[in-house]
């Protein structure tokens, strides 16, 4: 899971995906309005590796979205940036209208390589319209919310979660995933970057940074906040990113992981891009040069939309989401190559695949897990939410792996 992108802003021009629309002289078709000129900002081509977003809470998603008019991009990045230095990215990143920018294959070659040979999702949306820490425990849990107890029942659906800025430990009392992977006796780990934070509280645009490390409850690490995890006894499965190195190397690789970056690899804006296409690129070669890959399925994707410029209306399926559309890469030998994949997606997919995996379809259900809780509902089972099943052909040859240059 990376950072802060939105579809278009990665994707929008990959031939044959629902990317930015035209008209018939091949001119965008789409534009974002500058309130303060007056100009309406069409999509640019941004050859910068740096950038500087928007801003990306519960709030500025319903102003980008601007009931369904999906416009109000440049205006939340000016009202947002920074100009007390001039020189700062956010301030020249607004002053140029970067939420406007799209990058393509001249700046990240191999993620559009990877979907020109395995499956692009072209319809994956956050899970929630907000910020990262809902978009991880949506991730691993499929809610977000505010417990008033340890009492699950005392939790009420929040994708803002004020209360829980860093160095805060918000107490997660309902059930997460890994709560049924340990029931089923099923493996798991979750591989942090240790280093700094990926973003800031509530999505502001800067903020000092707040250390990373396995043991401590933070933005991009919530399952020590779980206490499913904590009463299992498996708090000891969130591990620096250096063991999956050693995991893989010595045949430990667990049967689902969570690979999460720190600041500097996480393309959360203003980082790098290159410095995060490098880094998945080594966690891709990894798996592709090793004796799991003809057992493997890896998912790629981004935690929200970073404030970044995207088309697309997203789908209202309860309280708490959609949110924005955000890339989403499928790689393993199974699936059908060169596949764009247009069903309506969500992270509660990820969550799916892996309970039809490995848990026999067993749903995150409170009417079923054991644990009640008062989600509004089992967002898995959601009608609208497509099947990544269906990137998959389990009876074919398994595809060789593409091993490129970080």
């Amino acid at each position: 899971m990376q950072e802060n992108r939105s579809f278009d802003h990665y994707f929008g021009t990959f031939p044959g995906a629902d990317g930015f629309p035209r008209n018939t002289d091949g001119s965008f078709a789409v534009c974002s309005p500058d309130p303060g000129t007056g100009s309406c900002i069409a999509p640019f081509h941004d050859p910068n590796d740096a950038n500087a977003g928007g801003p990306h809470g519960s709030q500025d998603a319903l102003r980008d979205v601007d009931d369904g008019m999906m416009d109000g991009f440049v205006t939340q990045q000016l009202a947002a940036k920074n100009c007390r230095n001039p020189q700062s990215l956010t301030c020249a990143g607004a002053n140029r209208h970067d939420v406007m920018g799209y990058h393509d294959d001249r700046e990240i070659p191999n993620y559009w390589a990877y979907a020109r040979r395995f499956v692009l999702l072209d319809h994956m949306f956050e899970p929630n319209a907000s910020w990262s820490l809902p978009a991880h425990l949506f991730m691993v849990s499929a809610w977000s919310a505010s417990c008033a107890t340890p009492d699950p029942m005392s939790c009420v659906s929040d994708i803002d979660l004020l209360g829980c800025r860093p160095g805060s430990h918000c107490d997660f009392a309902w059930t997460d995933l890994t709560w049924l992977l340990h029931k089923a006796g099923v493996s798991w780990k979750y591989y942090l970057a240790e280093g700094s934070e990926p973003d800031c509280e509530d999505g502001a645009l800067d903020c000092a940074p707040v250390p990373q490390l396995p043991s401590v409850q933070g933005i991009w690490n919530p399952l020590p906040g779980f206490d499913t995890v904590k009463e299992d006894g498996e708090l000891g499965n969130v591990v620096g990113l250096d063991q999956f190195f050693s995991d893989v190397k010595d045949c430990r690789l667990p049967s689902v992981s969570w690979v999460i970056p720190d600041d500097a690899q996480s393309e959360h804006p203003p980082a790098s891009v290159a410095a995060g296409q490098s880094y998945v690129t080594g966690l891709v070669n990894t798996i592709a040069q090793s004796p799991f890959w003809n057992s493997s399925a890896i998912f790629l994707s981004w935690d929200d939309w970073g404030g970044f410029y995207d088309h697309v209306v997203p789908p209202n399926v309860d309280v708490n989401g959609y949110g924005l559309r955000v890339p989403g890469l499928v790689i393993s030998p199974y699936v059908k190559p060169g596949t764009i994949d247009h069903q309506v997606l969500s992270f509660d997919a990820y969550a799916r695949f892996i309970e039809d995996i490995f848990l026999a379809g067993q749903r995150l259900d409170p009417r079923t897990d054991g644990r009640p809780d008062p989600r509004p509902d089992v967002r898995e089972s959601q009608p609208v939410l497509g099947d990544l099943m269906n990137d998959f052909d389990f009876s074919q040859q398994p595809g060789a792996p593409l091993v490129l240059t970080p």
